[in-house]
């Protein structure tokens, strides 16, 4: 059994501690191979493990560290102050080699900085990219990358992202997947220059399974595997899914709490759909990699409960056993060069 090592960040996300710790201790009964170097407050941290009933664990390490990256803290201040932050420290153990991935449910914009900063891009990468799975019509996932990574890429960067998309799906799939580019439209002449450029570079690439492009109202169709568009349309057309979900929940919830009793048929009924719309509950698929990088970094939703968290070190899990990183890097090397020569002159 390989023995994996996952740096967590306590302090990070909307509930810090009183959700982060009650996951890790979840996460080391699930995962027997898994050890946890937990940063942050460390009395918080142990008054947290003390409301558990848990004083100490065989697998788990507390790092303390006295200060936290606030949510509101540019990215470029944060990294020049970031040193003694439970972000920072969590980073670090990947860069030495002490943890085999990070999990934060931090600022955004500071943890791909730091990301960036201590552990550096693949060879050949221009910009790292977020990417999370989202759930399909038909029970299955799709994965859509960037998710906010960048505000804005030109087509290199999202033919990259492309091929880190389809080399990370195809770890969790067992096959080729099908990667698509979000558009206003499946036509060929619909689109801007961007995603046009990027079409023709994905055509002209055979390793790459392309179908074309597809809309906004087709993400969660189960159309494509790997969805490709930049950072800003992504978070965009992400948090559109996750909002539009949780109105749908919070209505089947009230109308099952109105029915009466006499209408039992209709309460086992909403109680179907509302077992299958908590699928579209963005808890159930928390954890969104940030790929290009030399190690794993995932980063979670600010807002994550207990089971999110979970679900995020759950990820971390599986990519150190699949050595997504690597993977990306061996895909890149293959691909990239030889689409240098045709496109890039």
């Amino acid at each position: 059994m390989q023995n994996i090592t996952v740096a967590l960040d306590a302090m990070g996300g909307d509930f810090g501690p009183r959700v982060t710790v009650p996951a890790v201790v979840q996460a080391l009964s699930h995962f027997p191979e898994l050890k946890v170097i937990i940063t942050g407050n460390q009395s918080v941290i142990t008054t947290e493990l003390s409301k558990l009933g848990i004083s100490s664990h065989p697998r788990l390490v507390i790092e303390h560290c006295d200060s936290v990256i606030s949510n509101n803290e540019k990215p470029s201040l944060a990294l020049r102050k970031s040193n003694g932050t439970s972000m920072r420290r969590a980073i670090d153990l990947v860069a030495e080699q002490s943890a085999d991935a990070c999990v934060s449910g931090g600022n955004t914009g500071a943890l791909m900085a730091l990301s960036r900063f201590r552990l550096k891009l693949l060879p050949g990468l221009e910009r790292p990219a977020l990417v999370s799975a989202l759930p399909t019509i038909s029970g299955g996932k799709t994965w859509m990358l960037d998710l906010g990574a960048n505000v804005s890429s030109d087509a290199d960067s999202l033919f990259q992202f492309a091929v880190m998309g389809a080399s990370l799906v195809e770890q969790h799939l067992g096959r080729q997947p099908r990667v698509a580019i979000l558009n206003i439209g499946e036509e060929e002449i619909k689109g801007n220059d961007l995603v046009k450029r990027c079409a023709e570079m994905l055509i002209n690439t055979p390793s790459i399974h392309y179908i074309g492009y597809i809309e906004g109202n087709q993400i969660l169709q189960d159309v494509a595997d790997v969805v490709v568009c930049d950072g800003f349309v992504g978070n965009v057309a992400l948090k559109s899914c996750e909002g539009t979900a949780q109105i749908f929940i919070e209505k089947l919830r009230k109308h099952m709490m109105a029915s009466s009793v006499k209408g039992w048929i209709a309460r086992k009924l909403f109680s179907e759909l509302f077992k299958e719309l908590k699928t579209l509950n963005p808890d159930q698929y928390n954890g969104a990699s940030l790929l290009g990088l030399r190690g794993i970094v995932i980063k979670s939703h600010g807002s994550a409960d207990v089971t999110a968290v979970f679900n995020a070190i759950g990820e971390a899990v599986h990519e150190v056993k699949r050595q997504v990183p690597s993977r990306i890097s061996d895909r890149l090397e293959a691909v990239l060069l030889d689409q240098q020569p045709q496109e890039r002159h």
